[in-house]
């Protein structure tokens, strides 16, 4: 890119012109980018994590990357606004993967703990053996659409919106039927207790 002069900083510069800004380390434009584009990218990150804080905490991410490396940005090979994109898209689907790493692994360390019951302290044992028994009791007691649903959306570790995808159902539904089977849960475990 050839130097040019920068012009003072405003809400009305281009986005290359703000993007330069950026490099020559002006807070003031990296302000306007976030009131451009936060919005954007953050509802790109809900869209794609189901979840208001890691989606808060990926646009912080994205904004103080882009500051903190200007270089990582080329403005021959697209708008900003697509880079900022595909940067939301690639680290909230880093997050997804990470989230269902870290899922899988506890689902193995569960049926490890199952298999070995000796390595628990007995008292801590019976606690979690009382506790997974009355859940599983809670669990019978939810229809087996409900109870699928609770079974897909926690052990599974699929979203919402991606049970509505596997299910071919709106994600309204599927909203409305995991909070209701929720309350049921809730209750019966309530009775249980």
């Amino acid at each position: 890119m050839d130097s040019m002069p920068l012009p003072s900083v405003n809400e009305e510069l281009a986005d290359l012109e703000i993007f330069l800004a950026i490099q020559a380390r002006q807070v003031k434009a990296l302000d306007i980018l976030y009131d451009r584009y936060g919005r954007l990218v953050y509802s790109t990150a809900v869209q794609i994590l189901n979840n208001i804080e890691e989606a808060e905490e990926v646009t912080q991410e994205i904004f103080l990357r882009l500051w903190q490396r200007s270089d990582i940005y080329q403005p021959s090979k697209g708008s900003l606004s697509s880079f900022l994109i595909t940067m939301t898209r690639s680290r909230s689907i880093d997050r997804v993967r990470s989230r269902q790493s870290s899922q899988r692994k506890l689902q193995r360390f569960q049926t490890f703990s199952e298999g070995a019951p000796d390595y628990n302290p007995p008292l801590e044992f019976v606690t979690v053996e009382e506790r997974t028994q009355l859940v599983r009791e809670a669990l019978k007691q939810l229809s087996p659409a409900d109870r699928q649903l609770l079974q897909t959306a926690y052990y599974d570790g699929l979203s919402q919106s991606e049970i509505a995808k596997r299910d071919d159902i709106p994600l309204g539904t599927v909203k409305s039927r995991a909070r209701q089977a929720l309350k049921k849960l809730r209750a019966a475990l309530n009775s249980l207790v």
